[in-house]
């Protein structure tokens, strides 16, 4: 049997080294060839739903196959999440996910699967802010007047949240740590009724986000205090943010995509170019404006950067709080 040349077997070695590669950029380039579905880890309606039908159709026109909305609620989002987390890592399964993500990793303690380990980041999509709004019949109009009103009345005044680890929630708790004031914390099961109550007189404050909040805010019937991310909202120009009277404070309600760890690099960067497209369209841009929200493009290492701070920040606030879940 005549052995090939030397140069003819390194050109063969090379050609089959080369074929993983190729195949990547083709899988890629095929990429989606069926029906993709994004789980929503909360009801249909919410803020969580409306963004993962935004990007979704985006995808849709852009890719060619339809990605599919599929409404994932209970356990905080965990539900939705651990069905990702388990899914074939193969780009046809994904996951909106969001700061709650971020605080159910120290606030429940048995979960079926690591958040930060087992979903790889995709993309960003928006930050929306969350407000701190009082009945018009709290004396405050300040930040400032407001902490004052609350330390000469400790444990007299109750803050209303969405439910338990709720963003609004760790938003108010971040904000009577870093205060130093005493608010009675009474959970609800969403922020439509917080909201009710609110507006009502029974509870004095809450923190629920400007999509929730923003028209009530607008007719007068609550008064916003301030916002709770590091810059001002553009829906709420006026409205300053908490950071301005108490350095350091920012508490974001963020949404991004992501997939099952393991998901092919080539996949995952095919979908966070297409994304990042989306939202400099200005029609999307536009959209998120509507939802109080400012986009967040990211890179996925960036977006696991974020993750991570948020997961390492709400920590603390959780452990120093001695928050519980349901």
């Amino acid at each position: 049997m005549k052995l090939p040349h030397r140069r003819q077997f390194l050109q063969l070695a090379v050609g089959a080294a080369a074929l993983p590669a190729v195949s990547r950029v083709a899988r890629a380039q095929a990429y989606p060839t069926r029906p993709v579905r994004l789980v929503a880890p909360f009801a249909a309606g919410g803020g969580t739903d409306i963004t993962a039908r935004l990007i979704g159709q985006w995808l849709s026109e852009r890719l060619g196959q339809p990605f599919i909305i599929e409404n994932r609620p209970g356990g905080a989002s965990n539900i939705g999440t651990e069905a990702v987390a388990t899914a074939r890592p193969d780009g046809y399964t994904l996951l909106l996910a969001g700061a709650s993500n971020a605080v159910n990793a120290t606030l429940y303690d048995k979960l079926n699967f690591n958040f930060i380990r087992d979903i790889a980041p995709v993309a960003g999509i928006i930050v929306v802010p969350n407000v701190m709004v009082v009945n018009p019949s709290v004396p405050s109009k300040t930040v400032p007047e407001f902490i004052a009103y609350a330390k000469a009345n400790p444990g007299k005044l109750s803050m209303a949240s969405a439910g338990i680890g709720a963003p609004g929630h760790l938003a108010g708790e971040l904000f009577k740590l870093t205060a130093g004031v005493d608010l009675v914390h009474v959970p609800y099961r969403s922020s439509g009724p917080a909201l009710i109550d609110l507006l009502g007189g029974q509870v004095q404050i809450t923190f629920p986000t400007a999509v929730a909040s923003i028209e009530y805010i607008r007719a007068g019937r609550l008064r916003a205090l301030a916002v709770t991310t590091a810059k001002r909202s553009e829906a709420l120009p006026d409205v300053p943010t908490i950071d301005e009277f108490i350095p350091g404070y920012e508490a974001s309600n963020w949404f991004g995509i992501g997939a099952p760890r393991n998901t092919p690099a080539d996949i995952v960067d095919k979908l966070n170019k297409e994304i990042n497209a989306g939202l400099a369209d200005p029609k999307i841009k536009a959209r998120l404006a509507d939802l109080g929200g400012t986009v967040l493009a990211l890179s996925p290492a960036d977006l696991g950067k974020l993750i991570a701070a948020d997961t390492e920040k709400w920590g603390k606030v959780i452990r120093a709080a001695n928050i519980k879940p349901e």
